[in-house]
């Protein structure tokens, strides 16, 4: 099992900013905090109507943010892990960099990602680069790019290719799972194959 070690924890801890490995290309993490958002929002020069998404061990450690339907279970569980980013309602307003009332989740496939939102939370799910260059593939070269500590560096190759599909989900009370879902980004799931699962699981 990774082992997330204490120096890193305490960069997030103090609302710092930690590369690490995902599933696809190297994520930024902070801890969904006012201040963690600042510094996040400051390194990447990302624009605050630009929300980002929330990664998390699990469905259930989503919970603390967002309403979690059954419905996002069985969703998820019909695709490869990581592949899906699922926009839920919030359970009270947060920080409109995190969507506000709706908020986009993405439970961790990486074992590094899953080992750090067990050790800390729930934790930003963000590509590492500045807004607007090419993302890196490798999570200590993402790092160095972005001047950030041996400590806040999380190493790990990752797999690259298309990020998650980005899917809205919301309760419809004409649809015979009694929710509808909209793709909002393709990525690695096709458009088709959303459909096609909507159309076998009603």
């Amino acid at each position: 099992m990774e082992v997330i070690p204490d120096e890193t924890q305490a960069i997030l801890h103090s609302n710092g900013v930690v590369v690490y490995p995902t599933s696809t290309l190297p994520g930024l993490a902070t801890l969904p905090t006012s201040e963690g958002l600042d510094a996040l929002f400051a390194l990447k020069r990302r624009q605050a109507d630009q929300p980002v998404s929330l990664g998390v061990a699990s469905l259930q450690q989503a919970e603390l943010y967002v309403k979690v339907p059954e419905f996002a279970h069985r969703l998820l569980a019909g695709f490869n892990p990581g592949s899906l980013t699922l926009i839920l309602d919030a359970r009270t307003p947060l920080d409109s960099r995190l969507g506000g009332q709706r908020v986009a989740v993405r439970v961790f496939a990486h074992p590094i990602a899953l080992a750090l939102a067990r050790s800390v939370g729930p934790v930003t799910a963000t590509s590492a680069n500045i807004t607007g260059t090419p993302p890196l593939s490798e999570a200590e070269s993402a790092g160095v790019e972005l001047n950030l500590h041996q400590h806040a560096i999380l190493p790990g190759n990752c797999p690259g290719g298309q990020g998650s599909t980005l899917l809205s989900v919301v309760k419809s009370l004409g649809s015979p799972t009694g929710y509808s879902v909209s793709i909002m980004r393709e990525g690695v799931i096709p458009y088709t194959d959303v459909t096609s699962w909507m159309l076998k699981n009603h």
